[in-house]
């Protein structure tokens, strides 16, 4: 079997894409971030090396000793990492030295570098999860009545902040933008929309304009619907074939029971 190399971070998402690499044919070897991945991967890979954050060095060993060539990446490293308990090795100190800035992509691409210059090549987050992208139009839920407006001003300006690399997700209601998504996370974002909401206020998630699919692709599961049913928030847009879905099955079911409506949307739906 051919070997592969799986960065695992937060939620289902790595266990998911293990599951998807296996299938594939693969021989999946894991570094898993301490701080965030769910203990359940060792069981889907052949090996799993627990790293903190900040290992970039101890990582490429794993895998170079694994004889990995290629790695993909999955799941959130929540960037509070940088700021709280942060743990550099050498090659990650080298990396620090290079940034600008510590904007996401700034970050991601340094990491794609550092790995490159180990001998690993960072491939697409989407090239063995094909299955787990949203599509088009109504997706899941009760059908949304006259929220079109909302949904169309919602990607244009998550589009907006996006561009900006401040976060892929804002809240709207009643085309006012009740709270935008930064280095808190999108639940967070989701939470304090929603509470300044009056119980129906809009999610909006959507990639970066030029979304790089190694890293960072935007992505929904049962976990965010939660945190909307929570706070009053009753719909979910998403752009459609940029975005993941997680636990698709469970996901459907969730959007019904809570009566939270999905939809996948893009330039030319949100257009009309």
């Amino acid at each position: 079997m051919k070997k592969i190399g799986l960065i695992a971070g937060y939620g289902h998402f790595p266990l998911e894409l293990a599951v998807s690499l296996h299938a594939a044919g693969f021989e999946v070897h894991t570094v898993a971030a301490r701080e965030e991945a769910n203990p359940e991967i060792e069981k889907l890979t052949a090996t799993t090396c627990w790293l903190h954050v900040g290992k970039i060095g101890g990582m490429i060993k794993a895998f170079k000793r694994a004889g990995v060539e290629e790695v993909v990446m999955a799941g959130k490293v929540r960037k509070l990492h940088l700021f709280r308990n942060f743990r550099p090795d050498l090659t990650a100190m080298k990396g620090l030295l290079r940034l600008k800035d510590r904007r996401d992509d700034s970050i991601m691409h340094t990491i794609a570098d550092l790995l490159a210059e180990g001998g690993l090549t960072l491939i697409d987050q989407t090239l063995y999860a094909g299955d787990m992208l949203a599509g088009a139009d109504h997706l899941a839920g009760p059908v949304a009545k006259k929220r079109d407006k909302d949904i169309s001003f919602g990607f244009e300006q998550a589009k907006g902040i996006a561009g900006l690399d401040i976060g892929q997700t804002i809240i709207v209601q009643n085309q006012a933008v009740l709270a935008v998504e930064a280095i808190e996370g999108t639940d967070e974002a989701i939470k304090r929309g929603g509470q300044l909401g009056s119980g129906k206020a809009a999610v909006i998630k959507v990639a970066k304009p030029n979304q790089d699919l190694r890293f960072d692709v935007p992505a929904i599961g049962p976990d965010t619907l939660e945190v909307m049913h929570g706070c009053g928030c009753n719909l979910l847009a998403v752009e459609a074939g940029k975005t993941l879905i997680i636990e698709r099955q469970r996901f459907m079911q969730l959007a019904d029971q809570l009566a939270i409506s999905v939809y996948g949307t893009g330039i030319d739906i949100a257009s009309q």
